[in-house]
């Protein structure tokens, strides 16, 4: 089966790129929207790639890349009443949230902005640029990804680093 290609967003206070590649690896807690959920229920699988894209953040953009290293189970912050995560609904017999967990993979130099992006040509339909695509995570195509991941290597092509 093809790997497939996703969109995370995270806002860099609550959880970052560099976050990331400080612990190695993390579980994608807290997701409490029933579309990513399914995304990460059905679909993510050992060895996608994840662009990791900051929200929230000045200038909002992608910071680097993650792959997925555990598909999805049970989000267990669902149970805990002091997280912010926890839905009072959802039970140990009857899990309503999901979960996957992430590898680091690589950190950009600096931020792919928004605005790199919707200059960049062949991200015209890239799902985190177009009105009214407001979920944490989103399938993306091949192509999306590889034009983004040399939009974040080029500032080291031009440094003078092997990539």
């Amino acid at each position: 089966m093809p790997k497939r290609y996703w969109l995370m967003k995270s806002s860099p206070a609550n959880y970052s790129i560099q976050d990331l590649e400080r612990e190695g690896r993390t579980h994608w807690d807290g997701v409490r929207n029933y579309t990513a959920r399914n995304f990460m229920r059905d679909d993510m699988k050992v060895g996608d790639a994840v662009l990791f894209h900051h929200s929230n953040a000045k200038p909002p953009g992608v910071a680097g890349i993650g792959v997925v290293c555990r598909e999805g189970y049970v989000d267990h912050t669902a149970f805990d009443r002091k997280s912010k995560g926890y839905d009072a609904r959802s039970s140990k017999d009857d899990p309503r949230w999901i979960m996957v967990d992430l590898e680091f993979s690589e950190r950009f130099e600096d931020v792919v902005s928004m605005d790199e992006m919707r200059a960049a040509k062949g991200l015209e339909e890239f799902p985190v640029l177009l009105r009214g695509q407001r979920l944490s995570i989103m399938p993306i195509t091949r192509k999306q990804f590889e034009i983004v991941r040399r939009l974040g290597r080029a500032r080291r092509k031009r440094a003078g680093e092997s990539v």
